[in-house]
C-alpha cells in the first residue's frame, strides 16, 4: 500500500457524520465505497436512493480489523476462519448467515450478509473511529447504480454531482484506490451443503483460495445468495464499449474511422493506428486492474462512439479483469455489427 497521508479531523468528522444516520463515501483498497451505518435501516435506504439501486440488491458491510464477525453472522464456519486468517484485512468479502438481529435491508432481504475487511489505512482509521470500531458500515461503490466504479475521491464528485448533495454528505479522501478493482466474493453461507462458491472474481484469486481451503470454490448455482456487482450488466460506462482481439484492434479502428465514427481504445500491445482518443494500459494484471475503472472514465468523457478494448489473456491472473470487461461490454453486445454491418 503506497503512503497516505492521514487527515484524522476528516476522519473523525465523517464517522460523526455516519453515527448521524449521514452517507459518507470513503477509500477502501478495491475502489471507493458510499457508506453508512449498516445497522441504520434508513441509512440504507439513503444508500438505495443516492445510488438508484434495486432494494434486492445486498450490499457489503465493512468492519474494522478487530471486530468480531459473530455479531454480524449467524455462524462463523472453520471455512470462513481461515479465509479471514489468510486474506483480512484485504479485497475479500464473505457471505455468510446473517445474524437475526441486523436489519435485513443490509441483505437485499435475504438471510445471509457479506462482511469484509479492508486493507486500506484510512478506511480502517475510519471504522475504528466510528461507533468504536464496534459498528459496521455498509458501503457499496460510490457510483450510480451500474456505472463504473471510482477509485478516486474526484471520481465520487464527478459521478454525484449536485443533484445528490443532500444524499451523500461527505467524501473522505484517501488517494487513488490500490487495488482499483471490487473485492472477491465468496459464499459461505451454505457451506455444509455446497462448500465454497465463488460469487465474484477480483484480485485474491480461485487458486489462492484454494490453496487455503484445500478444494476449489465451486461456481453459483440458481438458488446462490444474490451478492454485489453480479449482475450481467455493471461496471458501465454510457459510451458502448467492445471487447476486440489484439490481432483485430487495427483494422477494427480503420473500419470505423472510414465510417467517420469517433473511436477511443484500451489498449495493452497492440499498436494503434489513428483513433479519436486512447489509454494505453500496463501488461501487468495488477497494474491493470488498479488503471481499468480510470480508463473507462477518460475514455467515456471522450465523446466517442464506441470504446474499443483490446482483449485481455484469459488466465487466472485477468479473471477479476475479464469479469468487469464483461459485464461492461454486456449491455452492448452486438455494437460493431451496428456500426459496421456486412
Amino acid at each position: 500500500m503506497a503512503t497516505v497521508k492521514m487527515d484524522m479531523d476528516a476522519v473523525k468528522l465523517a464517522a460523526r457524520k455516519l453515527e448521524a444516520g449521514k452517507l459518507v463515501a470513503f477509500p477502501t483498497e478495491t475502489v471507493y465505497g458510499l457508506g453508512g451505518d449498516a445497522e441504520n435501516a434508513a441509512a440504507i435506504a439513503d444508500i438505495y436512493a443516492a445510488k438508484g439501486r434495486p432494494a434486492n440488491h445486498p450490499v457489503i458491510v465493512h468492519v474494522a480489523p478487530e471486530a468480531d464477525i459473530s455479531y454480524w453472522a449467524a455462524e462463523v464456519p472453520a471455512e470462513a476462519q481461515a479465509l479471514i486468517a489468510a486474506f483480512w484485512p484485504g479485497p475479500l468479502t464473505l457471505i455468510l448467515k446473517r445474524a437475526a438481529h441486523v436489519p435485513a435491508a443490509a441483505s437485499g432481504g435475504q438471510d445471509s450478509i457479506g462482511v469484509r475487511c479492508p486493507s486500506h489505512p484510512v478506511a480502517q482509521a475510519l471504522l475504528r473511529e466510528f461507533k468504536g470500531g464496534k459498528g459496521g458500515v455498509a458501503g457499496p461503490s460510490a457510483n450510480k447504480f451500474g456505472h463504473v466504479s471510482p477509485t478516486t475521491a474526484e471520481h465520487v464528485r464527478d459521478e454525484f454531482g449536485s443533484d445528490a448533495a443532500s444524499l451523500v454528505d461527505y467524501v473522505l479522501d484517501g488517494g487513488a484506490s490500490e487495488v482499483g478493482i471490487e473485492s472477491t466474493i465468496v459464499d459461505l453461507s451454505r457451506v455444509s451443503t455446497h462448500g465454497a462458491v465463488l460469487l465474484r472474481p477480483g484480485q485474491i484469486s480461485v487458486d489462492q483460495i484454494t490453496a487455503v481451503l484445500g478444494v476449489a470454490p465451486g461456481l453459483p448455482d440458481a438458488a446462490a445468495p444474490r451478492a454485489s456487482g453480479t449482475l450481467d450488466a455493471h461496471y458501465a460506462p454510457h459510451t458502448p464499449v467492445a471487447q476486440v482481439p489484439a490481432e483485430q484492434l487495427a483494422e477494427t479502428i480503420k473500419k470505423l474511422t472510414e465510417r467517420d465514427y469517433k473511436v477511443a481504445v484500451i489498449h495493452r500491445t497492440a499498436e494503434l493506428t489513428f483513433s479519436h482518443a486512447s489509454f494505453a494500459m500496463s501488461q501487468d494484471a495488477d497494474r491493470y486492474a488498479h488503471d481499468l475503472y480510470a480508463a473507462l472514465r477518460d475514455m467515456d468523457h471522450q465523446h466517442a462512439d464506441v470504446i474499443l478494448v483490446e482483449a485481455t489473456p484469459a488466465t487466472p491472473a485477468w479473471q477479476g479483469i475479464n469479469d468487469r470487461l464483461r459485464r461492461a461490454a454486456f449491455d452492448s453486445t452486438g455494437i460493431l455489427s451496428r456500426l459496421l454491418p456486412t
